[in-house]
């Protein structure tokens, strides 16, 4: 009996061999067609990368990303290679995000607000060249602070502004003038300490200096006199009772209570190639944000927090406002239970309504940031990405109460009376006294 011989094929492989890699092949392309990764065909396709460059400044309300990082979440959704980044100002941050990861700088970050409608009207870029931002999701609401330098201790200044008013004419008469900082120009801080200091009859612009201060610079500048008051979120205000050189003269829940903070901004064009990992992402952001609300897991997260990579300051600068519990560096005033706490989750805290992203823009339209007359609306049906945090909500499991059915928070009440009705910016701008803009 003669022995069969197998012809070999030019590359070794038989002919069964070949007609089964042709048929894998063939799979191959069709599943290229509909936009499946190779050995994805039975299941969801994952993220179309392994990671990004999120950047963000220590501060509390980037909390969430710590622990997104620090816990595996960013792995848990198949986003393993998230670099969370230190920035050294929210101006580094801009210019990181301008660049994007492909010229060495970030594809999103820890943000305030209003800087995503900002960058993406190109009214703080380079040669005003506008970079398209998405917002996916709000980080936090409330405590952020307005502290006071100790020189004005005996004032005991609180939700009213107006006590500063002759301590400030009294500075300015004798050739000084009264220096008060926020973190970006437009950005939230400015915003609170603007809406303060114009609430109790004073200028921001011409009664004051308003200066710009890293966050984790406040406490170091204020030691050296720089300035007589500032507004920045936690652990810093925290920091400056503990070091005796200052005192929180009002939180800004006491403004405005439950109030939009910071948020989760990405390069649209980042977003628009890799959408799964967006969305992979803000997962893993939103189960961080649920964690970090639970009471029990408020001295772990200070731990968190307090590390060097992070905040890097001691614990005991985080944890007491992380658990709700206020000293106001004035002697005696110390809240426990303070409902004006950081909420990540709570209250609709990570939602982004677009009714809170139209009050910045109107703000900034007061303070002169925006033209009189800007679309605002327009902007943020492109800015804010409310439909990835309800599809990211959806598949995360998120009951159906703790997803919000309208855009709209509805009216918002300040300290000061003043309402702001969503369906009527104009109305609002014309309520307030003290204005950059004619309406």
């Amino acid at each position: 009996m003669t022995k069969r011989t197998r012809r070999p094929s030019d590359n070794g492989l038989s002919r069964r061999q070949l007609l089964k890699a042709a048929g894998s092949t063939a799979a191959l392309l069709a599943a290229a067609k509909l936009n499946f990764p190779a050995g994805a065909f039975a299941q969801d396709a994952g993220p179309e990368v392994k990671g990004a460059k999120l950047g963000f400044i220590a501060l509390s309300d980037a909390g969430p990303l710590f622990v997104a990082k620090d816990k595996g979440l960013f792995a848990k959704y198949g986003m393993p290679d998230v670099d969370v980044q230190k920035q050294a100002s929210w101006g580094t941050t801009r210019d990181n995000l301008v660049l994007g990861s492909e010229g060495n700088g970030i594809d999103g970050a820890h943000i305030l607000t209003p800087m995503p409608y900002l960058i993406s009207a190109g009214k703080v870029t380079q040669n005003n060249q506008p970079t398209p931002m998405y917002i996916l999701a709000r980080l936090n609401l409330d405590a952020q602070c307005i502290s006071v330098a100790k020189e004005y201790a005996d004032l005991k200044v609180g939700v009213d502004a107006s006590l500063l008013k002759a301590a400030f004419e009294k500075k300015k008469a004798e050739g000084k003038s009264a220096k008060v900082a926020m973190t970006f120009p437009g950005g939230t801080h400015d915003l609170w300490v603007r809406y303060w200091l114009a609430a109790g009859g004073i200028d921001p612009d011409k009664d004051v200096e308003t200066i710009t201060v890293p966050p984790p610079q406040m406490v170091a500048n204020m030691k050296v006199g720089t300035m007589d008051a500032f507004c920045v979120g936690e652990p810093w205000p925290g920091q400056l009772v503990h070091q005796g050189i200052g005192y929180t003269a009002v939180t800004t829940g006491e403004i405005w209570s439950k109030h939009p903070e910071k948020s989760l901004g990405m390069r649209a064009a980042w977003v628009d190639k890799n959408p799964k990992a967006a969305k992979a992402i803000l997962m893993a952001v939103m189960e961080a944000q649920q964690w970090a609300d639970k009471m029990e897991n408020k001295e772990e997260l200070a731990t968190i927090m307090a590390k060097r990579q992070w905040i890097n300051c001691p614990v005991e600068d985080i944890a007491d406002r992380a658990k709700g519990k206020f000293d106001y560096g004035l002697s005696g005033k110390v809240v426990e239970n303070s409902p004006h706490i950081m909420k990540y989750w709570r209250d609709h805290a990570s939602y982004p309504f677009q009714s809170h992203d139209l009050w910045f823009m109107t703000e900034d339209i007061r303070w002169g940031k925006y033209e009189a007359g800007f679309d605002s609306k327009a902007l943020i049906a492109k800015v804010n990405r409310e439909d990835m945090w309800k599809d990211a909500a959806k598949t995360l499991g998120v009951a159906s109460s703790d997803i919000p059915t309208s855009t709209s928070r509805g009216k918002e009440t300040f300290f000061d009376g003043k309402v702001f009705d969503p369906e009527n910016p104009a109305a609002y701008l014309k309520s307030l006294a003290i204005k950059r803009v004619e309406v």
